[in-house]
C-alpha cells in the first residue's frame, strides 16, 4: 500500500509540478503552440480513458472514464475543425511536448496497476490532469491566444474541465 501511494503521489507530483511552473513561467506561445497544447491536452485524457476502459471493473470509474473520452474528443474535433479553417497547423513545442511525456509516464504507472489500487491511481491522476490543464487554459492558453475564436473555444471548454474535475474529486472520495 505504501509503494502504492508513493508512486501515484510521484505521479502526481511530476504533472503538478511540470506544467504549473510552465504556467507560472508564462512561456510566450503563439496560435499555433496553443493550438498544439489543446491537442495534446485531449490526447493524454481520451488515452488515459482508453486504458481506464480496459483496466477497470468498477461501473462508476468505467462511467467517467467514457465521458472523459467522449467529451474531450469532442473538443479535440472542435479544435480540429477550427485549426482547419483558420489554415493553422499544431505547432509542437516544450509545453505540449511535456504534456505528453507527462501522459506516457501516468500511462505506464497505470497500466502497471490493477483492481482498486489502478481504479485509485487513475482517479487521482484525472484530479491532478484537470487542475493542471485548468490552471493552463486560464493562466496561458487563453490569455496568450491571439484569434478571436481560437480564444473563445478555449475559454468555452473552461466550465467543462472544472466540471470534469469536480466529477473526478467525487469519484475519488470513494479511494481515500
Amino acid at each position: 500500500m505504501k509503494i502504492l501511494k508513493t508512486s501515484i503521489a510521484v505521479a502526481i507530483c511530476s504533472i503538478l509540478i511540470s506544467m504549473p511552473a510552465s504556467a507560472q513561467q508564462k512561456p510566450k506561445l503563439s496560435d499555433p503552440e496553443i493550438a498544439s497544447v489543446a491537442v495534446a491536452a485531449n490526447q493524454v485524457d481520451i488515452k488515459a480513458g482508453g486504458l481506464a476502459k480496459t483496466k477497470t471493473k468498477n461501473k462508476e470509474v468505467l462511467e467517467f472514464a467514457n465521458l472523459m473520452m467522449k467529451d474531450h474528443q469532442s473538443v479535440l474535433d472542435q479544435a480540429t475543425a477550427l485549426v482547419t479553417k483558420l489554415h493553422v497547423t499544431p505547432k509542437d513545442n516544450a509545453v505540449s511536448k511535456k504534456m505528453m511525456a507527462d501522459g506516457e509516464r501516468t500511462r505506464k504507472m497505470l497500466s502497471s496497476k490493477s483492481g482498486k489500487a489502478f481504479d485509485r491511481a487513475y482517479i487521482n491522476s484525472e484530479v491532478a490532469y484537470h487542475k493542471v490543464v485548468i490552471s493552463t487554459l486560464e493562466g496561458v492558453l487563453v490569455p496568450q491566444s491571439q484569434n478571436q475564436e481560437l480564444k473563445q473555444l478555449l475559454q468555452s471548454v473552461v466550465p467543462a474541465f472544472k466540471a470534469h474535475l469536480e466529477h473526478a474529486q467525487m469519484v475519488q472520495k470513494n479511494y481515500k
